[in-house]
């Protein structure tokens, strides 16, 4: 178990650790953050992003709720992205979702979650986009586990929507959008390949923000 004071004490040892490595590490640590990725994962506490990524500080901006959703009417999710987007110029954004997530599984439940109940029901509206393919999948697990991987698809294309991304990409080529999940299991990461290009053309005749015809 992790005591409160415990935590202050490893934060010392961290500054230690990283200023024996960089002299620089504080004043570096100070300036300005230059991101090029925005990361969109689980608040679930197995997952945290800068660790699975190998990255440092300062290299990636992070933004993490209950099953990494990207719900157009969350003013918490939307201010980072945008803020991402237009203020830090990042290149790549990232919906990171994981197996074993309990937000999926949760929304797999026919049961009443209370609060809960608003925040799952777009994972339920992915299961009901989907429930032809997830139906035809006996195994629960694997129903599961593909259920985990089409949330994060439809979370991209919730990225993908939003006048920011569409606007930027237009006038500069970035950012793009990726899809991964990771293992609990063995502890990689899975890029399921979203075909960002592919889906942006697809939406274009309904969500274009851009202000000209999508053809």
């Amino acid at each position: 178990m992790l005591s409160y004071d415990q935590i202050f004490e490893n934060n010392r040892k961290w500054v230690s650790q990283q200023t024996a490595k960089d002299g620089n590490f504080l004043a570096k640590l100070a300036g300005d953050q230059q991101p090029e990725y925005l990361y969109i994962g689980c608040s679930d506490s197995r997952v945290t992003a800068e660790e699975i990524m190998g990255a440092g500080p300062g290299q990636v901006f992070v933004h993490r709720n209950i099953a990494n959703l990207v719900n157009n009417v969350d003013l918490n999710v939307m201010a980072v992205l945008n803020y991402a987007v237009r203020t830090l110029q990042v290149k790549h954004i990232i919906v990171c979702g994981h197996y074993n997530c309990g937000g999926v599984k949760a929304a797999m439940q026919p049961v009443d979650l209370g609060i809960m109940n608003p925040w799952l029901r777009n994972i339920r509206d992915v299961y009901r986009l989907h429930e032809k393919e997830l139906d035809s999948i006996e195994d629960a697990t694997l129903r599961y586990n593909r259920l985990v991987e089409l949330n994060v698809e439809e979370q991209a294309i919730n990225v993908i929507k939003t006048a920011a991304v569409q606007l930027n990409y237009k006038e500069k080529g970035y950012p793009v959008v990726h899809g991964w999940v990771f293992d609990l299991h063995n502890g990689l990461l899975k890029d399921l390949h979203i075909d960002f290009d592919g889906i942006l053309k697809r939406i274009q005749k309904i969500y274009n923000l851009t202000g000209e015809s999508g053809g």
